[in-house]
């Protein structure tokens, strides 16, 4: 009992994913695939994660910096004294330079610093330069758009593409079709004497050349199998199972203008961007206001503190000699030394960096304004040749169509003709070829009717997949 349970209990977690591994991907699933593997799309997300870091390193300008240094060393150090004069009349008078005196330190140092600092006001230039990476990541945010657009049309051609692929082989089982019947047709009228074998080879060459059509048709599958297979990521075996179907793009007109494309919008925001960036310059001029706090510790070891002449005079009336100093002080420490304050920074005059600074800000905005400017010009020709190519693949639609009608009613009457021995093998096989031509052409042209569709969408920002599938 408990082992039928599990089976159970197996096979109902088991069977959906079964049916799901085989069933064929949708055009949505080919696109999400598509998206997470696209290189370039990759890339770019990665590239933008550049401008994220900027943005989290100017928010942490403002917070504290602590910094811990320390330094240990052998100092020996000789100081000259010269004595000023002393006039005390008219007790005592000393000229001046009569005392000279070499005072010497020598000993092994310690130094420790600890520094803490905390920008309080930047003159305005982190507030600017934030907003300039706003701007900048909300322009390429819009690129990433772009981005997406052309994966969509990449997949969308390629899905099209085996979609075409897939009626040919249909326009071809048809062809087949009727050249097996006609084939049976001339062999009983081979048989009667109404052909002749030349005539009746001519069939046979129609089917090899048939033949060759279907191997050339599941080569060109095997090709786009794996250009999807390699853009998705999903295993041909589901590939295989797609059975897509061309149909006309009915296209409404176009709601938006080239203003909503993405190059144009994330120039707009690189222009205000530039802006920011010409402000956060300018501020170059304003004084810049930190929080600072220092704590010293100095410590002198083994030392010795010592003078070349006495410091002490001699007293000859008494007979001493005098003294010089000569001190070994076990160890000499100064512990605290602490200072706290605020202090600014007020570049009166740096040398004009500020202004070549602002100058470049300057300069690159301007090759904004150039690169849009270029870009509305482009965009409008894009535009009008993509309506132009849309309208005249449309019109081709019906010109088709109409072909392929003619051929196939030319196609009966060859084949009536045939059958009752008014008219060669050479004539059906011309007619059956002709419609065949026509059938495919009709395809073909469906095809750059979906191609054009989409472009004149990505014209004005406006690709929308449910109108395509």
């Amino acid at each position: 009992m408990k082992s039928n349970l599990l089976i159970f209990t197996l096979g109902f977690f088991l069977l959906p994913t079964v049916g799901w591994a085989q069933s064929a991907p949708e055009f949505k699933e080919l696109l999400d695939s598509a998206m997470v593997r696209d290189s370039d799309l990759k890339m770019q997300i990665t590239q933008n994660k550049l401008t994220d870091l900027d943005e989290h390193k100017l928010k942490d300008i403002f917070l504290p910096t602590l910094e811990v240094s320390g330094q240990v060393g052998y100092i020996n150090a000789t100081a000259r004294l010269t004595s000023p004069e002393i006039n005390l009349a008219p007790f005592i008078r000393i000229p001046e330079g009569s005392f000279n005196n070499n005072l010497n330190i020598s000993g092994f140092s310690g130094i420790a610093k600890t520094e803490a600092k905390m920008l309080l006001y930047s003159g305005g230039k982190v507030k600017y330069l934030k907003k300039a990476i706003e701007e900048k990541k909300m322009s390429e945010d819009i690129l990433l758009e772009k981005t997406k657009d052309e994966v969509v049309a990449t997949i969308s051609k390629a899905y099209d593409q085996l979609a075409l692929v897939h009626q040919s082989k249909r326009v071809l089982d048809e062809s087949k079709k009727r050249l097996d019947i006609n084939r049976k047709t001339a062999d009983k009228a081979l048989g009667y004497g109404l052909i002749t074998p030349y005539d009746h080879k001519k069939i046979e060459l129609a089917q090899a050349t048939l033949d060759a059509k279907v191997v050339e048709y599941e080569g060109k599958k095997e090709l786009l199998l794996t250009q999807l297979f390699i853009l998705t990521g999903i295993q041909k075996e589901r590939l295989r199972m797609i059975e897509p179907v061309l149909s006309q793009v009915e296209l409404l007109t176009p709601e938006n203008g080239i203003e909503k494309r993405a190059e144009v919008r994330a120039l707009e925001h690189g222009i205000v961007a530039a802006d920011y960036k010409i402000k956060a310059e300018r501020t170059w001029m304003i004084p810049k206001v930190q929080l600072m706090a220092s704590a010293y510790y100095i410590g002198l070891y083994g030392s010795r503190i010592k003078t070349s002449e006495n410091v002490i005079p001699a007293v000859p009336a008494i007979g001493y000699e005098g003294a010089k100093l000569d001190w070994r002080p076990t160890n000499i420490n100064i512990l605290p030394l602490f200072t706290a304050g605020v202090g600014f920074k007020w570049e009166i005059f740096d040398g004009r960096e500020g202004k070549h600074a602002e100058e470049t800000a300057r300069i690159g905005k301007e090759v904004l304004l150039n690169k849009k400017e270029d870009a509305l010009k482009k965009l409008t020709l894009n535009l009008a040749n993509n309506q132009t190519n849309y309208d005249i693949a449309t019109a081709q639609i019906a010109l088709k169509s109409k072909q392929k009608e003619l051929a196939k009613n030319a196609l009966v009457q060859a084949e009536k003709e045939f059958r009752y021995g008014i008219s060669k093998s050479s004539q059906l096989i011309e007619a059956e070829s002709d419609l065949e031509a026509a059938e495919l052409e009709y395809q073909n042209t469906i095809f750059n009717q979906r191609r054009a569709g989409i472009e004149l969408m990505r014209s004005t920002q406006e690709l929308d997949i449910t109108r395509l599938y």
